[in-house]
């Protein structure tokens, strides 16, 4: 598989980054569509190398001018070319406009789209409407991606899959579900989040040979999390260099969720962890793993001693919002010590907006909604923009978790593309928490600690669901591979 690069970008911004190529480097529009056409025609050449026949979507725009520029190639290949354009194309402009003539002049085929076309070439290549897109796709152009999805054959996306919006990932009313997705230049950062992981298939990615000159004078408007080495160990070390987890939590009935954090904690190299728990759960929980060490509290008074041991502190984790969490809550936030808080902490948290520089917050997206005052879909419709408003509301490390988890700080945003389906199921969560908390204790910085935990966490679900399938994943399947990565 192809080494992505780590910077993203805003469509604004790569407009930008083509309008200087062109204009400062001389590099001209047509020869940047000449090998954005001859990079997608690559890409399926080589994913489906017994295709005989193209079938290619062009709208208006340059995004069509590459489907033209592809549909010549595939033409000299000798491979049979359908293209079905939705708007006249001797109304093009520029360079798209010159795409199409010398498509034409090759005695290509151009097909009026009615809409009630099949389809039965072997590839289809999404040349419809690219990253420009900022409305709703309608009217024929909806009935040309309801066409592309139904048909059988292999979809390549030509910069970005039809109806998807390339800056947030969200789909405007429909959207192509592509097989493999070529984008250009340089990556944008909604094919990374949201909904995009359904529609993109495999992102291959082409500089069209734009030096890297280019991409360092606009600034990134995100980075993906790469795995970052953790330091070796000091053969003379012991555990107390390697911190001590208190995870506050675990209501009655409650108790998996904190029991999970723990283990977590543990397998990811903390040195100690600690658990704050109901007496009730308290001599039960280590009863499956005895290197946790389980108390009963009942009261905030009880803690204080727990909390004055404690290098990091995870709370929420099967907290609830009983009084008893309320309390221990309280008591928690003020302890000035590095904060993990989750699930019904944060739910806490929202009810009573305060900041700190030294926490991580981890919210799903309905978590999210309520610290912001909104609604999950408002949440979903701007990731990057929810959880930057996360980050400036509470401060410290936001992570807002889902497809491409995103982690904000005050400075910049990640998006790690670690993990699968088979995470959705109970108690996922908490293991991050824990994750997130045994990377902090052991020195890592909270933007660091919140990135790799992100980072480590999916990985270990993707070895995880490599051996025995997503359908079916438990969180506790996880942590040998967590012990394994790091």
């Amino acid at each position: 598989m192809q080494k992505l690069p780590i910077t993203l970008y805003r469509t604004a911004q790569v407009r930008e980054l083509d309008r200087i190529a062109i204009q400062d480097r001389g590099i001209s529009g047509f020869e940047l569509m000449s090998r954005a056409g001859y990079e997608v025609f690559q890409c399926f050449r080589n994913k489906w190398p017994n295709t005989r026949s193209v079938a290619v979507f062009c709208g208006t725009g340059n995004n069509a001018g590459d489907g033209y520029i592809v549909a010549k190639l595939a033409l000299e290949a000798g491979l049979k070319v359908s293209v079905y354009a939705l708007a006249n194309p001797e109304n093009s402009k520029g360079d798209a406009l010159t795409a199409y003539q010398n498509y034409s002049e090759a005695k290509g085929v151009i097909i009026p789209f009615q809409g009630d076309e099949l389809i039965d070439e072997d590839v289809i290549v999404d040349a419809l409407l690219g990253t420009g897109l900022d409305r709703p796709v309608t009217g024929l152009y909806a009935v040309a991606v309801q066409v592309i999805n139904q048909a059988p054959a292999h979809v390549v996306a030509v910069d970005s899959p039809s109806g998807l919006n390339a800056d947030t990932g969200n789909v405007l009313g429909c959207a192509v579900k592509a097989n493999c997705t070529v984008t250009f230049i340089a990556l944008k950062q909604g094919l990374f989040t949201g909904q995009a992981a359904d529609y993109c298939g495999e992102i291959s990615y082409a500089s069209l040979a734009v030096p890297i000159s280019v991409l360092q004078e606009v600034a990134a408007s995100a980075v993906r999390v790469v795995k970052m080495p953790l330091p070796r160990r000091d053969r003379c070390s012991h555990k107390g260099h390697y911190g001590h987890v208190l995870v506050v939590g675990g209501d009655l009935g409650y108790s998996g969720a904190a029991r999970l954090a723990g283990e977590a904690a543990l397998r990811v190299g903390a040195g100690l962890v600690s658990i704050a728990t109901r007496i009730e759960h308290a001599g039960l929980m280590n009863l499956g793993r005895p290197e946790l060490m389980c108390h009963g509290v009942e009261n905030a008074k009880q803690l204080v001693g727990l909390l004055e041991k404690a290098s990091v502190i995870v709370i929420g984790p099967g907290l609830g919002q009983s009084d008893w969490a309320k309390e221990l809550f309280t008591a928690t936030i003020k302890a000035q010590k590095l904060l993990i808080i989750d699930a019904d902490g944060l739910n806490l948290l929202a009810r009573l907006p305060v900041k700190n520089s030294d926490w991580i917050l981890t919210p799903h997206p309905g978590e999210a909604a309520r610290l912001l005052s909104c609604s999950t879909a408002e949440i979903q419709q701007d990731r990057f923009a929810s959880v930057s408003a996360i980050q400036a509301k509470y401060d410290g490390i936001a992570i807002l978790k889902g497809a491409g988890t995103l982690i904000a700080s005050e400075n910049d945003c990640a998006v790690s593309t670690t993990g699968n389906p088979g995470m959705a199921s109970g108690g996922m969560g908490d293991v991050l928490a824990g994750v997130i908390a045994g990377l902090l204790a052991q020195g890592l910085s909270l933007k660091n600690a919140a990135q790799q935990g992100v980072y480590h966490h999916g990985l270990a679900a993707d070895l995880a669901a490599e051996k025995d399938g997503e359908r079916g994943l438990l969180a506790s399947d996880l942590m040998p591979y967590l012990r394994r990565i790091v």
